[in-house]
């Protein structure tokens, strides 16, 4: 186990993408509750050379045959949960990880869900179902705040099982640009299978078995990493969280054999960019690796891992972007993001996806 670790996380830039998005750009429910299949979503693929616009059940046709598709396995957990406490009585809560310590890293939420509510000080006690009870410890993932911060490491009485107690307790996370309610199945990609991830590894979610099927015939190579997400920080637009992730031997020695044959390496995800470049040495080569990264994708970083990332479209300014555009450059995820505003393509967890390939 190690801990890669970031420079300086805090100190982010602006991105330099810049755009506006309309009322109708919110993706308000699953494609398939809008009359689509997982994979009719519309797929917009940004080359350096040109933009296209296809659906995401064209992926077999895009990509080449010995091109390295990489996806995350984490599953979303259901990390949602009703509280109390005695600033403001009943409140929203939403569980972002454990840490190694068992103390749980938490978002105290307004009672309408419409932001965290930053009233709440260390040493403050919220009450779960079934006489859970946590302690405000410290800030996090930078302690010292006494007040006012967004997360916080909180201590569990009694000891506790959380994926238990969420998988009794909790509902998935959701946000207000949501119409309704929906299922734990409707946040999940086909292929996870580790439970963990506070919110969905979204980018995987228009695939299918189908789908995976067709990639593997045409001659695409799928390999699994893992990483466990945190809440969404783009409320906020901070850097991403810690988070646990794990990259196998058979995973690494296949991003060094498509590099070794000049094939393609595509993360499906910034979590996969992130667990990726987290396990690549200095020397360029991905080995296997696994414990807490702090790595942060951004300005002046070289990607060493990656050449292609599939990935859903993030909120403005939003720190993902700043990812984006060490991986492509910021002239082409402009190039792409003014094609995407222009083609109202959908945002969020069920929207449309872009595939960036360098």
């Amino acid at each position: 186990m190690r801990t890669v670790h970031a420079d300086d996380p805090a100190q982010l830039p602006p991105a330099t993408t810049r755009f506006s998005l309309g009322p109708d750009s919110d993706a308000a429910a699953p494609p398939e509750r809008r009359g689509l299949a997982r994979d009719g979503v519309r797929l917009l693929i940004a080359e350096p050379h040109a933009l296209q616009h296809r659906l995401f059940r064209d992926l077999p046709e895009v990509l080449s045959p010995g091109d390295l598709l990489v996806v995350n396995t984490s599953a979303t957990v259901p990390a949602a949960l009703r509280a109390t406490h005695r600033r403001g009585g009943r409140a929203r809560l939403h569980v972002s990880t454990e840490l190694d310590d068992g103390s749980w890293v938490v978002e105290p939420r307004l009672p309408a869900n419409d932001g965290p509510d930053l009233r709440l000080r260390a040493g403050d006690s919220v009450r779960l179902a079934a006489g859970v009870g946590l302690r405000l410890l410290d800030s996090y993932p930078r302690p010292g705040a006494t007040a006012g911060s967004r997360l916080w490491r909180a201590s569990v009485s009694p000891a506790t099982d959380l994926l238990a107690f969420l998988g009794r307790h909790g509902r998935p996370i959701e946000y207000d640009y949501l119409h309704g309610s929906f299922d734990l199945a409707d946040h999940q990609n086909v292929y996870a299978s580790q439970p963990g991830s506070a919110e969905m590894p979204s980018a995987g979610r228009p695939f299918t078995a189908p789908l995976l099927v067709r990639l593997m015939a045409r001659g695409i190579t799928i390999a699994p990493v893992l990483l466990h997400c945190g809440v969404s920080s783009q409320e906020a637009h901070e850097a991403p969280l810690p988070e646990r992730f794990e990259v196998g031997p058979d995973t690494a020695r296949l991003v060094r054999s498509a590099w070794s044959a000049g094939r393609r390496v595509v993360a499906v995800g910034t979590t996969v960019v992130r667990a990726l470049e987290s396990a690549a040495g200095a020397d360029g080569r991905v080995r296997a690796a696994s414990g807490w990264t702090e790595l942060v994708v951004g300005p002046g970083y070289s990607p060493r891992a990656v050449t292609g990332l599939l990935t859903g479209l993030h909120a403005p300014q939003a720190s993902h972007l700043l990812m984006l555009e060490a991986l492509a450059g910021p002239q082409l995820v402009e190039r792409a993001y003014d094609s995407a505003v222009r083609g109202h393509y959908l945002w969020h967890e069920f929207g449309d996806s872009m595939l960036f390939l360098l």
